[in-house]
């Protein structure tokens, strides 16, 4: 499942028709069927309606990372084991199925090797580095670079919407690995 949801962001198409082990599958329908309730939660709605022009127009990322920054600092509280020993048994786990790995993924498990990804994350100042990044491979000229001083005058409303809305990701995310309908937002 863990393989899945990091192969969610760099693999398109029915996940049935890539060789890939059957959690790793499930792992990708759960990655996106995160990503469809995430999108159309109300908590996430109101946090992107903060974001001012042209940071609006991509909200959707700044979020996607704040909210990872929000869960670093916070791991203990949201997993219940250290984020550290997290972060290198997820990167020990893409190494070991390396081969399965398409190219964009390759990379950017070099990228999380070099700047200890996801654990990371806690620190504001990779979000920054990880926004410029995303912004030099967008085609389109865009903000991102210049994000992080937005995301930290937002950090109090943006952590009162992600504290509303993750145990209910939480929720989900359980319901869903557990064949049951989805809980209400």
């Amino acid at each position: 499942m863990r393989l899945g949801g990091m192969l969610g962001d760099f693999v398109h198409g029915p996940p049935e028709a890539l060789s890939l082990p059957e959690g790793a599958v499930e792992g990708i329908r759960l990655h996106r069927a995160i990503d469809v309730y995430t999108d159309s939660h109300p908590e996430v709605v109101a946090a992107r309606a903060l974001f001012e022009p042209p940071f609006r127009r991509y909200a959707g990322i700044l979020l996607d990372m704040w909210f990872d920054h929000c869960l670093a600092r916070d791991f203990l509280r949201w997993s219940g084991g250290p984020l550290h020993l997290f972060s290198q048994s997820l990167r020990d786990l893409l190494y070991f199925h390396e081969k399965l790995l398409p190219p964009e993924l390759k990379r950017f498990l070099i990228y999380m090797e070099t700047y200890g990804l996801p654990a990371g994350y806690a620190d504001a100042a990779e979000i920054g580095r990880a926004l410029g990044g995303i912004s030099r491979r967008l085609r389109r000229e865009n903000p991102l670079g210049l994000a992080l001083p937005v995301l930290e005058e937002l950090r109090q409303p943006l952590q009162v919407r992600f504290e509303a809305f993750f145990p209910q990701l939480m929720v989900f995310a359980r319901t869903w690995r557990e064949g049951g309908a989805a809980p209400p937002k």
